[in-house]
């Protein structure tokens, strides 16, 4: 009976590990409905609404960006140098991309801020910084619309300087 017992107890694990899983699995999509109201609450003066979240089933990155054109123009407007300050580099992922909005979360913030990011290519894109939480040299996750903008392939791991300001 032992022996009955012993594969048992594994498999009963194994089923417990697989829960776990699919929870964690679940958690970023439930996430951003859970995390996105609190960055709205405190938006820059100048800040523009945040965009709607997508369209459930949004396959293409087309889908999934639910800024407007106006946002998107105000992300890309010359940026006023002496007004920022310059907080170091980091490389980044492609964030949640059902999290809508022009963000970065970067451990180089220990608070949700106005910025701007810049990319190898000479693109900026300017955004919300969030704290990732995440230690200093560690990476950063951006979002879907942010990534566009800065015209980088999503699957990549650009490397961006990051401004507060």
């Amino acid at each position: 009976m032992t022996r009955l017992i012993i594969p048992s107890a594994l498999t009963a694990l194994g089923l417990l590990s697989a829960c776990a899983e699919l929870q964690q699995a679940a958690a970023p999509a439930e996430a951003p409905s859970v995390t996105a109201p609190a960055p709205a609450a405190q938006p820059a003066p100048t800040a523009a609404p945040a965009p709607p979240p997508p369209p459930a089933g949004g396959a293409s990155a087309e889908a999934l960006d639910t800024t407007t054109a106006e946002q998107r123009a105000a992300a890309t407007a010359t940026p006023e140098p002496a007004a920022e300050r310059r907080l170091g580099t980091t490389i980044a992922s492609l964030g949640a991309p059902t999290d809508p909005g022009l963000w970065i979360e970067t451990p180089l913030v220990s608070s949700v801020t106005q910025g701007r990011v810049e990319a190898a290519n000479g693109k900026s894109v300017k955004l919300e910084l969030r704290p990732s939480g995440g230690a200093a040299g560690s990476g950063s996750e951006i979002s879907l619309p942010a990534m566009r903008l800065l015209e980088v392939p999503l699957t990549s791991l650009p490397e961006l300087t990051v401004y507060s300001g």
